[in-house]
């Protein structure tokens, strides 16, 4: 059997099994030793180590061509897996089919107890996709940051200590994500346009089809909905988060996190959002990030209501309880602006918005003033107007407005709960 062939089979069997499982529900990390699994190219030399250069930098800030040689790795990337055999091959296969192919991949399985580690290797030892190495971290107390910061580990000890030294970027995705077959090229020419970029994210979207009732298909569409509307402003400078489904990272400015607090991602079990508070430090170390339209991820959603919620309040909570560390300053001030508008925003709409709508389909609209037809005139054409580039279907469903306004009771409840979760709870460890 060929190489693509073998490689399509094993993606057929992961993904026929994909929505059996959920992400670590229930599960104990088994005791295994560590090992490390990798392939070498026919023709490829082994990495030469260098002496680590002497550090130079503004908080972090390093030159790139420290040495004054070449990049042995123009591009690598890390992927963390816990527990994702069913969408592990699906995300190595789109860095396979890239543009511009990685030069190395580091799958780091994290705390996994199902065949992560194994169709990682199956990967791995395919002669026709990128150089694959597999780590195994089966006892990582510091969740997804401890993940990554083992392969930064890894990669910097097998490039002479610092990654300026041999490496040009790295790029960190989730092992439920697949890239759209240009990102490492379109990331790369995003951040050759301004040295000052230190990052540049995807702009998320939505992969489904595997609803199976009617509610099933509601809520997925509403993510698939609310990712695309997301994507579209994921194109502007100084971006709220980079994304952990993907973002392309210069190396100067990872090292250059190294330098400043000896990990860039910081490992504390507090830490539930480790994209967003590594994005923070990557501006306060004086970099600039962006995100890009055309940079696009394909990522899992969640298919029931229990999940999303789980998955929606870690990220809202993290995220408040990264902002209540900082507190108010030229870097969180806007997140906290947005917090407290979408409050507002969810209980106009909840509240006035609902009980107009409801008067008018049981009275009509004839009895209305001018104004009032026009504003909601406009919160059935803006909506609609906003996911224009998903297709008709779901600028329909926005432009009916009640879909919209019962995801938006979902949406104020994990926001709420977050915040009051905040203040009065605390971040239970990972055991």
């Amino acid at each position: 059997m060929s190489g693509t062939a073998a490689r399509g089979a094993r993606a057929k069997t992961a993904r026929s099994s994909r929505g059996r499982r959920r992400k670590g529900k229930g599960r104990v990390p088994v005791q295994t030793v560590e090992t490390v699994g990798s392939r070498r190219r026919k023709g490829r030399a082994p990495v030469q180590r260098v002496e680590a250069a002497g550090s130079r930098h503004r908080r972090g800030r390093v030159s790139f061509d420290e040495q004054g040689d070449t990049a042995v790795y123009d591009t690598v990337i890390l992927v963390p897996a816990r527990n994702e055999e069913v969408g592990v091959l699906t995300s190595l296969e789109s860095l396979a089919g890239q543009s511009r192919r990685p030069d190395l991949i580091v799958v780091v399985v994290n705390n996994s107890t199902d065949r992560t580690d194994e169709f990682a290797r199956q990967f791995a030892d395919d002669e026709s996709t990128p150089n694959t190495v597999v780590l195994n971290v089966p006892n990582n107390p510091h969740k997804k940051a401890g993940a990554l910061n083992y392969g930064l580990q890894w990669l910097r000890e097998s490039v002479g200590g610092r990654l300026t030294s041999k490496v040009r970027h790295v790029l960190v995705m989730d092992a439920d994500t697949e890239l759209h077959p240009r990102f490492i090229e379109r990331a790369r020419n995003v951040l050759a346009s301004d040295p000052e970029l230190g990052g540049v994210s995807a702009a998320c979207l939505g992969r489904t089809g595997l609803w199976r009732n009617p509610w099933q298909r509601y809520l997925l569409g509403m993510q698939i909905i609310e990712y695309g509307r997301a994507a579209n402003t994921r194109y502007r400078q100084d971006v709220h988060t980079m994304s952990g489904a993907g973002s392309f990272y210069r190396s100067e400015a990872l090292q250059g996190l190294l330098d400043w607090r000896g990990q860039v991602f910081w490992e504390d079990h507090r830490n539930l959002v480790e994209d967003y508070e590594t994005t923070l430090a990557l501006k306060e170390s004086g970099w600039k990030i962006t995100a890009n339209q055309l940079c696009i991820a394909y990522t899992d959603l969640m298919p029931t209501l229990r999940e999303l919620i789980q998955q929606r309040e870690r990220w809202s909570r993290g995220t408040v309880d990264t902002l209540r560390r900082r507190g108010w300053t030229k870097f969180t001030w806007h997140s906290i602006s947005t917090m407290i508008v979408g409050l507002f925003g969810s209980a106009y709409i909840l509240g006035w918005g609902s009980t107009q709508l409801v008067r008018s389909l049981q009275r009509g609209f004839a009895h209305y003033p001018v104004f009032l037809l026009l504003l909601l005139a406009f919160w059935v054409v803006y909506p609609a107007l906003r996911v224009r580039n998903l297709g008709w279907k779901a600028m329909l469903v926005e432009a009916l407005l009640i879909p919209e306004l019962v995801y938006t009771v979902v949406r104020t409840h994990w926001l709420v709960s977050s915040i009051v979760k905040s203040y009065v709870t605390r971040v239970s460890a990972w055991k």
